[in-house]
């Protein structure tokens, strides 16, 4: 749902949002795009407590247009006084220039005592999120975030976004607000301006999600004209990207039967179709994770090539949360495999709030992965006590870490993009208003579950440091086991939690290092959104042109612990021939590959066997730290500064470091990478054993 359109709002309704509490006052203007002079109209934060203190100044928009003018004018004056009575201050996230100083903004963990979940969503989260919408109402199609023009055309999920960021205030004003009048007509004004906007997928969800939300608080007739409604009622459908015949995604992951479940749920609570739709979606999730994972309980996003990661973990959470949302308990299936996400997010705790650690679509969603678990979780009643307020403990410095890091409050939005930080192509700037909106939502909700549960305005627990350090010190996840294993270590040390995941990224994702199958800690050892080097892996390069790399097929999996040393053992009968959309097994070489994991120390060694005589033109191998100040002896280098103190390779002819904080290659989603080690060897024929491996110390 786009915002009014300056032309064809006719009054080109804009709107000043205040850029801070203490200015004291909202502006809002009203120029006309088209033809109107320029009105500007300054109203006293004092005196926006009344709708009559704009709704009586005399203007030259029409009333529709005046009425979105209104209701979000409060919006943003409820968010103010909210904001001024948050308890907690609110740094500029990554205020200096230095990509020194961003990597250290992102190791800090947050100030002792965390503020309740509650506080900080209503407080600092939903006030951000008004905020935007304010700016929305003043620029109508011309809004402009960071930059960034908004309705570019390329966010498809952005409509719905708008319409639940909208529903979810709607539903907060009570009935006896004198201003709600004003507010359901400003929503009843933008959905019929914009109910031909593009609205795919998510979007969909979204938005049927914020009707749903208006007709159980029973505002939806009084929000949405009948027309407007109709028409919704056939865009917001399925059945656009589901083949109805054998219900086969039409180009889209598996994760997106979820989202099509979803929306047949919620059109089944609006009166708009019978169960059988929704009944099928779930029978094919349900059949998704027998056959692709089994007894393990955690969804490939393939069919069966072995792509396992954030999503994995989450989707049986947004399968519960579409029960939930409706009224009804998810399947005893989907409860267990929510119980056995909630087991791998519980492994990921850590007092700064830092999220899941491999894969794409990271980022500030890395952590609200975590939130979304363990409450879907905390709902279900599958967490203990213990559980239950150490999850709740960690939600709270989630949350505080979003807002502290991951809001800029120059920009007033989230900033994945800038400052050294990069996502992948899916979540592009370009996406900016919709990824505010999306964020501020899964706070919201998760906050709402919190609050049901008893634990509104509640301190979160004072021994959760203490608490982490209980938490077991290695844990074992499996995802597939058959002809090729999928598997995740996770270790717990010096407070660093340590993620080793043995995946297949599967096709577009295989070749990326965040699914490479090397060791990730948060703000010591990251991947980079989309990055294709050769991160603590080697690439072969054959005679032929082939460039081969160790990165699937992994074989007979073994993990034992030997005093206080976790080994983690495997083979590939194959390594991936790169350059294909999908891994492309190369069987000129096999490898035999062990881990050592011990206290401070991460040791990889590799065995390779060629099959026959390889003529090997050359071998490349880097090493991109958060560390600096590097000293260069032989392959060992050690450093000044930094998490990693020293690493270690072996195998090959020559290493060298170089600096590379400003290079965008190098820029991880929460900052820059400061150094390369780059180890090379050059070509030579191979016709026995070739052995390479590294040693990363640690503090």
């Amino acid at each position: 749902m786009a915002a009014p359109s300056a032309v064809a709002a006719a009054g080109g309704l804009t709107m000043a949002a205040p850029s801070a509490v203490a200015a004291g006052g909202l502006a809002v203007a009203a120029p006309s795009a088209v033809a109107a002079a320029p009105l500007a109209i300054a109203v006293p934060l004092a005196r926006v407590g009344s709708v009559a203190d704009v709704a009586s100044v005399p203007c030259r928009f029409p009333p529709a247009a005046r009425a979105v003018a209104v209701g979000i004018a409060a919006v943003a004056a409820i968010a103010q006084a909210v904001a001024a009575a948050a308890t907690t201050p609110s740094p500029t996230a990554g205020g200096g220039s230095s990509a020194t100083a961003l990597a250290a903004a992102a190791a800090v963990a947050p100030i002792e005592p965390t503020p309740p979940y509650n506080q900080i969503v209503n407080g600092r989260i939903q006030p951000q999120s008004r905020e935007l919408l304010v700016q929305l109402a003043r620029q109508g199609r011309e809004l402009s975030l960071d930059g960034v023009a908004v309705f570019n055309g390329d966010d498809k999920f952005l409509p719905g976004k708008i319409a639940l960021g909208l529903a979810e205030f709607l539903v907060t004003v009570p009935a006896d607000d004198p201003r709600r009048s004003e507010y359901i007509a400003g929503f009843r004004s933008i959905s019929k301006l914009t109910v031909d906007d593009p609205n795919d997928t998510w979007g969909i969800y979204y938005y049927m999600s914020g009707l749903n939300k208006l007709r159980k608080a029973g505002m939806l007739s009084a929000a949405v004209d009948r027309l407007t409604l109709a028409k919704l009622r056939v865009r917001l459908d399925w059945r656009s990207f589901v083949d109805t015949d054998t219900f086969v995604l039409i180009d889209h992951p598996n994760n997106y039967y979820c989202v099509a479940f979803g929306i047949a749920r919620l059109r089944v609570q609006m009166g708009w179709e019978d169960t059988s739709g929704s009944e099928r979606l779930l029978q094919k999730m349900l059949e998704h994770y027998r056959q692709f994972s089994g007894v393990h309980g955690f969804a490939d996003e393939t069919d069966g090539e072995g792509r396992f990661d954030r999503y994995s973990v989450l989707l049986s959470a947004e399968i519960a949360q579409r029960f939930i949302e409706t009224d009804s308990q998810p399947p005893p299936e989907v409860i267990d495999w929510v119980r056995k996400s909630a087991d791998v997010m519980l492994q990921r705790l850590n007092p700064n709030g830092d999220g899941f650690e491999y894969g794409r679509s990271l980022g500030p969603y890395g952590l609200t992965a975590i939130v979304e678990v363990l409450t879907a979780a905390a709902a279900l009643g599958v967490l203990n006590e213990q559980e239950r307020t150490l999850a709740y403990a960690f939600v709270c410095r989630a949350g505080q870490r979003y807002v502290d890091f991951w809001l800029n409050k120059k920009t007033g939005s989230v900033d994945m993009w800038d400052q050294g930080r990069r996502t992948d192509a899916y979540r592009g700037k370009f996406r900016i208003l919709g990824e505010n909106l999306s964020l501020a939502h899964q706070f919201v909700y998760t906050n709402a579950a919190w609050n049901q549960l008893g634990f509104q305005d509640k301190p979160p627990r004072a021994d959760f440091v203490a608490a982490l350090d209980r938490l077991p010190k290695r844990s074992v996840t499996w995802f597939a086991r058959g002809e090729y294993d999928r598997m995740l270590l996770t270790r717990r040390d010096r407070g660093h939690v340590i993620g080793l995941p043995l995946i297949n990224g599967g096709q577009s994702q295989h070749m990326h290092n965040p699914y490479f199958p090397i060791p990730f800690s948060p703000g010591m050892l990251d991947g980079v959104a989309d990055g294709n080097s050769p991160q603590l892996l080697p690439q072969l390069s054959l005679s032929d042109g082939a460039v081969l790399a160790p990165l699937a097929y992994f074989q007979h999996v073994k993990v034992t612990e030997q005093g206080n040393e976790t080994v983690i053992a495997f083979q590939q009968p194959s390594l991936d021939r790169l350059g294909g959309q999908s891994p492309i097994p190369d069987d000129r070489f096999s490898l035999t590959s062990t881990y050592v994991l011990a206290p401070g120390r991460i040791t990889r060694t590799d065995v390779y066997m060629p099959k026959g005589t390889v003529e090997l033109k050359g071998m490349r191998m880097e090493f991109a730290t958060y560390s600096e100040a590097p000293v260069q002896r032989s392959g060992t280098t050690t450093f000044g500064r930094g998490a990693v103190r020293k690493f270690d390779a072996s195998g090959f002819e020559h290493c060298g470091t170089v600096p590379v904080q400003d290079d965008a290659a190098y820029h991880t989603p929460t900052g820059p990478l400061n150094t390369k080690v780059v180890c090379e060897s050059s070509g030579r024929t191979v016709r026995g054993p070739l052995k390479l491996s590294w040693t990363l110390s640690y503090q």
